[in-house]
């Protein structure tokens, strides 16, 4: 899943400082709602809602808009809509399977969003467990590398459960099983490791390898189908060397 993480990573990166900022924090705000309304407002006690709040402050959300998400995910402030899970599955160009994670309050909203995306940029839908089936629930940690080794990552999250550690050039991604998610991250925070994200992904069994045209055509329907405030998450099982993801990127 290398050139997927480190074109998302970079993209992230990105999409803090340009006209996208605002989808991201929006996003961002209805994860930590929907965390706290699932599991309660005390991040201590809900590990999911803990996980949210982080990864907003790594993006910079003001505490004062996740406080605000936090009560009115909670009930403890008017204003909290009521919000769904649903995936949708599809293929992108080159035969690419793609997952989409939507977040909305508006079912048929979702779908419309979804279905013109795919479809103007080359994608198709296709049935609920056509695609799901080529892709794992797992936990996944990322993390800047500072001046820390893999070994040293390793060290920290190999009695957690952690599986693999993987170099994505600026930073490193810890894959485990979802239910030691909570585990790894705690054995970083415990060896004094700071991380970006940790959260529950759908991660692909098997890649897809893609050329610069093809990468382009991903990475231009992946931005259609993120355009929409009712997407949260899209997992699409492609990689790209580093030598097409610099051609990209240029």
């Amino acid at each position: 899943m290398s050139g997927h993480s480190k074109w998302a990573t970079t993209k992230h990166k990105k999409a803090v400082i340009d006209a996208k900022r605002g989808k991201l924090f929006a996003k961002l705000i209805k994860n930590i709602e929907v965390a706290a309304r699932t599991g309660g407002a005390d991040p201590e006690g809900n590990p999911t809602l803990f996980d949210a709040i982080q990864k907003a402050k790594k993006q910079s959300v003001p505490n004062k808009n996740i406080d605000s998400a936090v009560k009115r995910g909670a009930g403890l402030e008017a204003g909290g809509a009521d919000y769904e899970t649903i995936m949708y599955e599809g293929y992108g160009p080159n035969g690419v399977a793609v997952l989409i994670e939507c977040l909305t309050d508006n079912r048929n909203r979702a779908a419309s969003d979804v279905r013109v995306a795919m479809t103007r940029n080359g994608g198709s839908m296709a049935d609920p467990g056509s695609v799901s089936y080529l892709f794992h629930r797992k936990g996944v940690v990322v993390l800047p590398k500072g001046g820390l080794s893999e070994d040293d990552v390793l060290g920290a999250v190999l009695d957690a459960g952690a599986e693999e550690v993987n170099d994505l050039g600026e930073n490193f991604e810890v894959i485990s099983e979802a239910t030691d998610l909570v585990a790894v991250r705690t054995s970083l925070q415990d060896a004094g490791i700071d991380y970006d994200s940790a959260e529950a992904d759908f991660v692909p069994t098997m890649q897809v390898e893609l050329d610069e045209e093809g990468a382009r055509k991903i990475f231009r329907l992946i931005d259609a189908l993120e355009d929409s405030d009712d997407v949260q998450n899209v997992f699409a099982n492609f990689d790209v060397s580093d030598d097409v993801m610099a051609k990209v990127d240029a």
